[in-house]
């Protein structure tokens, strides 16, 4: 027996390699400074589901196809046939399907690693398809451990990492952050936090009004990223690790130099509360990365031990 029609190149539309190429472009939106964290939150729902959907074209294209509607010519397409159907469209299966059929080819790939992928791609087809700004206000710290455990696992199926995926210095900080939202023993720094507060009220209003203004002084004089204490409400620093090299731009005659930092640390010298570590910081919703911007007219930047005198540094950019 002979076949008489043979399949050609699986087209772009189901091919693994050109939706994990897509995917791979879209993420690497997510780690560029000048990015809003909406954006990021936008950018990190694009490139999921196309990743999710190479991890299944990987296993076979014909997997993606849709035939719900009992028309063949998707899965005709995704097998590397010609379609025979006039102005054909391909038609590949809904995003929650694509997940479900990974969670059950890979045990890897959880309930919870399916249900956040869901949630998320959900509230980006919110922001794209409606009115609400659903990703407004909400903190990175909130979905990019997921995001990036999710990727971690759907890469590990085509036997690629992070690093291949996102590069070595931006992957190295995806695996702190996994790694501190998995620490469930960060969860105690509550205590530590509750116990400052109580400290922090039994003081006399007087104390603490001097205690404020010692706290807004001493934010101005160090280095750091100013938020508000979680225990008294003062102004506090978290200080960070940089992420990779910093980013220079030309912006009206000057040049602004933004170097991004993953948090380490948190001091307030208010009620003397301090936190040490990315895992606690993320349980008190103080894991965010901050930006740290420095402004410079050219003859400065270039020649730092000239006359010229730069503007003070910004370390509570929001990203």
């Amino acid at each position: 027996m002979k076949q008489t029609i043979k399949p050609g190149s699986v087209p772009d539309a189901w091919n693994p390699e050109a939706l994990y190429t897509k995917a791979q472009r879209y993420a690497e939106r997510i780690y560029q400074p000048d990015v809003e964290d909406w954006e990021k939150a936008l950018w990190a729902g694009l490139s999921l589901e196309l990743l999710a959907r190479s991890a299944l074209a990987n296993v076979n294209p014909a997997l993606l196809a849709d035939v719900s509607d009992k028309n063949w010519q998707s899965l005709f397409s995704a097998l590397g046939f010609n379609p025979t159907e006039s102005k054909f469209s391909p038609k590949s299966l809904a995003i929650t399907d694509v997940l479900r059929r990974l969670g059950s080819i890979f045990l890897a790939f959880t309930q919870e690693n399916e249900s956040f992928c869901s949630l998320h791609i959900g509230k980006r087809n919110a922001e794209l398809h409606s009115g609400d700004p659903i990703f407004n206000g909400l903190p990175v710290s909130s979905w990019q451990p997921k995001y990036y455990r999710a990727c971690l696992i759907l890469l590990a199926t085509m036997q690629l990492k992070l690093e291949d995926y996102i590069g070595g210095v931006e992957a190295a900080t995806a695996t702190k952050l996994i790694a501190a939202a998995a620490d469930d023993s960060a969860k105690a720094v509550k205590g530590d936090v509750t116990a400052h507060a109580t400290v922090w009220t039994s003081k006399g209003k007087e104390e603490q009004d001097s205690l404020i203004g010692q706290a807004q002084a001493w934010a101005l004089r160090h280095v750091g990223h100013r938020v508000k204490c979680p225990s008294c409400n003062s102004v506090a620093l978290v200080g960070g690790e940089p992420i990779g090299s910093p980013h220079t731009k030309l912006s009206d005659d000057e040049i602004v130099e933004t170097h991004e930092f993953l948090p380490t640390h948190f001091e307030c010298v208010a009620c003397g509360l301090k936190i040490s570590g990315l895992s606690k910081l993320d349980v008190m919703k103080l894991g965010d990365r901050f930006k740290k911007t420095s402004t410079y007219s050219a003859a400065e930047f270039y020649a730092p031990d000239n006359e010229y005198e730069g503007y003070d540094d910004d370390n509570n950019e929001p990203m």
